[in-house]
């Protein structure tokens, strides 16, 4: 039987042979009370200061050795055990010359608060307590969600992410209220260091000059981003931002676009909808989604905690992986470009429990920070192989058709085959089974006419997980097509006027007519017919014979 085809667009990415790290976690500093902030000073000393949550900082040697309780903001914090507290520091990118840094935590009034402090000149273990001057303070309607992250970025100024002011669901919208500093990104330069507010506002903000909005903000539209940092060889940025109900994100901006992005909190959870209320006629528009999300399960968990981007000496296998862990299960990812649009993304699910923090010495060497008093070493015992050959995306009579190849695996589980109307939010449309041996796969969907992407999740019963390259498909050209529906009928679109029309079997046989239809959008009932695969053929004006695959459910 002769089939006519029309080929939109066929794509063939080849991803090389990919091993990813395995992790294991060393006990670096124990006895500690709930750390949530690990940085160094950038002087030259590796030397590690560690932000216990009840109001300490203390430095220790680059061999884990307590050398000295840095600051002591007990008095100065609000402490409730639970989100509030003293919560981040940052030294100044000239620290070693200026001895200046900042920190940022929950003042009496439990409103949250940027200050800066001064080491003393005779002692770089010691801070001056007399030295402190406030920069912002943010009024908080809220306990939770205070975000607060300092990070210098590769410009020189500061910036810190701050939560959407607490509750549940942003009920003042402040993420996308651009008249508060809360749900944000915010960014200044701090060297102005004598002259109150000890701070300026970079010309390049987003908002500068920008009527009813604060020009300190650099993005907006986030919950509660605990945990975010810049990747100190690329600039990248990268933000954990936490969930409400059903899922947690991460945001990767490449260097340079990263300001004046809109993250989409409380319009989408995630890459779902989650209250479109204010969110205008087209809420996707103008919105930076995740290049990586996971449902609250077991599998994934409850809680993201941001990492950081390993460019460590010490295992070359773990260069340029992005790390991030859950804060209520032992799960934990690593993440890294594929190189051809896609992210292959590992998962593990023996991180420590109750993760709060990520940090690392100027060597690169990496740390991770439980709640329960520890922080970790990350070392790597090993590597796992995940190989996909080639993955191929088509579009034909109708249909777009997905083939991809894989190395052998006993350990794969299955694939999920995602889909996205705007390349950047995919959701699975279907599952195939993953088969010990069995190299190569297929699936065909229906094609919905429009631009549309698509992407395999592969995922293996070690945790693993590897995402191919997204594949794009162009709006479809065909003249005629047809869209299945999981109903008793089906749709023909055609552009061009149908002399006749009538379905016929896989034996070629015609088992009903529907005669002429003039240019347009008609429903076919299958009325009649069994459940199968059936061809609608299609006599053209210029009497062309078309026949096109279609299924009656």
């Amino acid at each position: 039987m002769k089939k006519y085809y029309i080929l939109i667009l066929f794509l063939l990415v080849r991803v090389s042979g990919h091993s990813q790290p395995v992790l294991s976690f060393g006990t670096f500093i124990p006895g500690l009370t709930k750390p949530v902030d690990i940085v160094n000073a950038h002087d030259g000393s590796n030397r590690l200061f560690v932000v216990q949550q009840s109001g300490l900082v203390k430095v220790y040697s680059g061999v884990g050795a307590l050398v000295n309780t840095f600051l002591n903001m007990t008095s100065l914090i609000t402490y409730d055990g639970s989100e509030r507290g003293l919560l981040s520091i940052a030294f100044h990118p000239q620290y070693a010359t200026n001895r200046y840094f900042y920190v940022f935590y929950n003042n009496p009034a439990g409103n949250t608060e940027l200050a800066q402090y001064q080491t003393l000149a005779a002692d770089p273990n010691t801070a001056d307590p007399a030295s402190r001057k406030i920069l912002m303070t943010f009024i908080k309607p809220f306990t939770n969600h205070n975000g607060c992250k300092l990070n210098f970025g590769p410009d020189g100024d500061l910036y810190f992410g701050t939560g959407d002011g607490g509750s549940g669901g942003d009920p003042n919208n402040n993420a996308q209220n651009l008249n508060v500093y809360l749900g944000k990104m915010i960014r200044i330069n701090v060297d102005n260091f004598t002259t109150a507010p000890y701070y300026t506002v970079p010309a390049d903000n987003p908002l500068v000059g920008v009527a009813n909005t604060k020009p300190e903000i650099f993005d907006w539209g986030l919950r509660n981003p605990w945990r975010w940092s810049f990747d100190r060889v690329t600039g990248d940025m990268w933000i954990a931002d936490v969930g409400q109900n059903a899922w947690e994100e991460i945001d990767r901006i490449p260097a340079a676009n990263t300001k004046g992005l809109n993250f989409g909190w409380r319009c989408y959870e995630g890459t779902h909808t989650y209250d479109l209320s204010q969110c205008g006629a087209t809420p996707a528009t103008g919105k930076t989604f995740p290049i990586f999300e996971y449902g609250h399960n077991a599998a994934g968990g409850y809680a993201i905690v941001g990492g950081l981007v390993y460019h460590g000496g010490e295992f070359r296998v773990l260069q340029g992986y992005y790390i991030c862990a859950d804060n209520v299960y032992t799960n934990g990812w690593l993440i890294k470009s594929n190189g051809a649009g896609g992210w292959n993304v590992g998962e593990q699910n023996n991180f420590p429990a109750s993760v709060s923090t990520f940090g690392e010495a100027e060597d690169g060497t990496l740390y991770v920070a439980s709640l329960a008093g520890m922080i970790y070493k990350v070392n790597v015992t090993g590597v796992v192989a995940l190989r996909l050959i080639s993955f191929d995306a088509s579009s034909n009579n109708g249909r777009d058709v997905l083939d991809w190849k894989i190395t052998p695996d006993p350990s794969l589980s299955k694939f999920e085959v995602q889909y996205s109307v705007d390349g950047t939010r995919f959701s699975s449309i279907s599952t195939v089974d993953g088969i010990s041996g069995r190299p190569d796969y297929h699936v065909e969907t229906p094609s919905s006419g429009a631009d549309r992407w698509y992407r395999l999740k592969i995922m293996y019963n070690t945790g693993s997980v590897q995402y191919s390259a997204i594949k794009k498909l162009t709006g479809n050209a065909a003249e005629i097509i047809v869209t299945n529906t999981p109903s008793a009928y089906t749709q023909l679109t055609n552009t061009v006027s149908l002399k006749n029309a009538v379905i016929i079997n896989t034996m070629g046989q015609r088992v009903k007519s529907l005669g002429a239809f003039a240019a347009g959008t008609h429903t076919i009932s299958s009325a009649g017919l069994a459940k199968g695969i059936y061809y609608l053929q299609c006599v053209r004006g210029d009497g062309v014979v078309e026949n096109l695959r279609l299924l009656m459910y």
